[in-house]
């Protein structure tokens, strides 16, 4: 797992005011703008960091989305705009540091799921609420870590066993 370092915290940000600001510069349901999103060319910018060389924009990237996807209205479920931010910056957090596409990060969890745990997890910070999330669908977060609990059940489990 990587440490959210400045390009990462700048990456969150960015994306997180993109997602708030298409609640209202766009007219598609905000489902259908981060299915879009997370499958775009932008997307895969934001996940290399390459985006970081340029001086695009929140605006900029809505641009690039429709252009790449052409303008929509369909759909009519819009989220807060606060509840965009944050799944906007739970999503590139998640991918920043355990260093996952956009596409990896949204096939493990969908936008419907993550703005039904705004209000509990929105004053969290963001790795405590990934880890929750991944928890809850049964994701091992750290392998040797995951491997020496199991060791460490197996060996109370047959010390118990044994009577010591």
């Amino acid at each position: 797992m990587k440490n959210l370092d400045k390009s990462g915290l700048l990456l969150c940000e960015l994306q997180g005011k993109s997602f708030e600001l298409s609640a209202e510069a766009l007219s598609m349901s905000s489902e259908i703008f981060i299915r879009r999103f997370m499958n775009s060319q932008i997307a895969k910018a934001l996940d290399s960091g390459d985006i970081l060389d340029t001086n695009i924009q929140p605006r900029d990237i809505l641009e690039r989305i429709e252009e790449q996807y052409g303008p929509s209205n369909y759909g009519k479920i819009k989220y807060a705009a606060d509840e965009l931010y944050w799944i906007g910056y739970i999503y590139r957090y998640f991918s920043y540091t355990y260093e996952k596409s956009s596409l990896q990060v949204y096939k493990i969890i969908k936008p419907k799921e993550l703005r039904q745990l705004f209000l509990p997890y929105h004053t969290m910070d963001p790795s405590q609420a990934i880890d929750r999330i991944l928890e809850a669908h049964n994701h091992i977060r750290d392998e040797k870590e995951e491997l020496y609990r199991q060791y460490q059940i197996l060996k109370a489990i047959r010390e118990e066993s044994a009577g010591y």
